[in-house]
């Protein structure tokens, strides 16, 4: 497709949230309010939802103005769904298109009908990968319009994407949330905390927000006299969905924690062990729900439960509780390192737009890190945690816990 001059240009988050989604939009209007101020904006609502159902709001001039506001506030100011453009049938159960339509030239014939030159789509792997189907589509199709993605997944989970709008803030908010609620464990004996963080099929943001937390902790005062000791505070054990869970070798470990402590708190990814969960479900004839995109519904499966009651059991806890961080962490508004990031992401996405080149900016990992669009045939989710990364090893040996067996991958 030949580059065109861009008078139009529009905006939808989709997928869960991250603390991105608000900043993303807003520095993105201020970008082209600085660059190109004559180009049009509009927002979908309720992402792929609203571009089916031709659903938008314009960016109007007060809009431009306060642009800058939405970087103070999480969530999306648009709103969110999970919409698959290939999967025609969820479509069609969700009266988004009639029977017979192809979802891809209904939002196709919309983009058009809408005057949209750009599509910004900001989401994660999902989100993504379904803006490359658009992208696709609209290329083969020849259709006058480009799509622009930005990468919102606080798992940190997306090729070749290094490093993902708002996973930092997801860390920090997550051990915020934690230096909380791991007090409960002075409200019995022998006390279980869980924590599980959001993560279904990368360990990335369970590693970083146990590492953020540790960090956050070392400087805090203690009073050994009162009991107040760092390694009751302290996390006990870190579990991702890239090993296996040794529940009676750790059981022996922990135990010894907890006779030692009397607490044990444990970390554990929302997608670890789901494997073995889910095996353990249909052996027992539980049907496990999957959404729009084929993955099992998490809280369905409940992977922090499962471990709650395994080592609760095991280490003859008096006191069992499970607490999720996920949703007090992914509405956050961004820290001030993601927002520097969302920041040049929005600048050089702009640049690309107005250049006329598709693709999802972020940091190209196989380029140096360099902020780049990078082509949507590259962008693949799923991408998982390093368990051999060195400071990762560090504090799995500082807590005494065994490195993990990396589970088999297939190629």
């Amino acid at each position: 497709m030949m580059k065109k001059e861009v008078k139009k240009v529009a905006f939808l988050t989709a997928g869960g949230l991250a603390p991105c989604l608000s900043s993303s939009i807003g520095l993105l209007i201020a970008e082209y309010t600085r660059v190109a101020p004559k180009v049009q904006m509009i927002g979908y609502i309720n992402g792929y939802m609203g571009l089916l159902k031709g659903e938008s709001i314009p960016v109007t001039e007060s809009a431009r103005k306060n642009a800058l506001v939405l970087t103070k506030h999480g969530g999306s100011p648009i709103g969110n769904s999970r919409v698959k453009l290939t999967n025609v049938a969820d479509c069609v159960k969700r009266g988004l298109v009639k029977e017979g339509e192809d979802p891809l030239k209904v939002a196709a014939d919309q983009l058009v009908k809408d005057g949209v030159d750009v599509l910004h789509t900001i989401g994660g792997d999902d989100t993504n990968t379904t803006a490359a189907d658009l992208a696709a589509y609209l290329a083969k199709n020849d259709y006058p319009l480009i799509v622009v993605g930005l990468p919102k997944t606080i798992d940190n989970d997306v090729y070749p994407i290094k490093q993902s709008l708002g996973a930092w803030t997801a860390a920090e908010e997550g051990a915020n949330f934690f230096l909380n609620v791991v007090k409960e464990n002075s409200a019995n004996p022998r006390a279980l905390t869980v924590h599980e963080v959001m993560g279904r099929n990368c360990g990335w943001l369970t590693y970083k927000t146990a590492q953020v937390y540790r960090q956050k902790l070392a400087r805090l005062p203690m009073l050994p006299e009162f009991g107040l000791t760092r390694e009751r505070q302290d996390v006990h054990a870190v579990y991702v969905p890239e090993s296996k869970i040794d529940f009676a070798g750790e059981g022996k470990r922990l135990s010894a924690v907890m006779d030692r402590c009397d607490s044990v708190n444990i970390f554990v990814s929302e997608g670890a062990g789901v494997a073995d969960i889910i095996k353990e479900m249909k052996k027992r004839g539980e049907e496990v729900p999957v959404d729009a995109f084929g993955h099992p519904r998490l809280d369905k499966v409940n992977v922090g439960q499962y471990v709650a009651k395994r080592f609760g059991e095991l280490l003859n806890a008096e006191k069992v509780q499970v607490f999720k961080s996920g949703y007090y962490a992914r509405a956050a508004a961004p820290c001030k390192k993601d927002l520097r990031l969302i920041a040049k992401c929005a600048q050089v996405a702009v640049q690309s737009a107005l250049a006329g080149e598709s693709g999802v900016v972020g940091p190209d990992e196989n380029d140096s890190g360099k902020i780049k669009a990078c082509d949507f045939t590259r962008i693949k989710g799923g991408k998982p945690f390093n368990v051999r990364k060195g400071s990762f090893r560090k504090m799995l040996a500082e807590i005494g816990q065994p490195y993990p067996r990396k589970k088999r991958t297939r190629k």
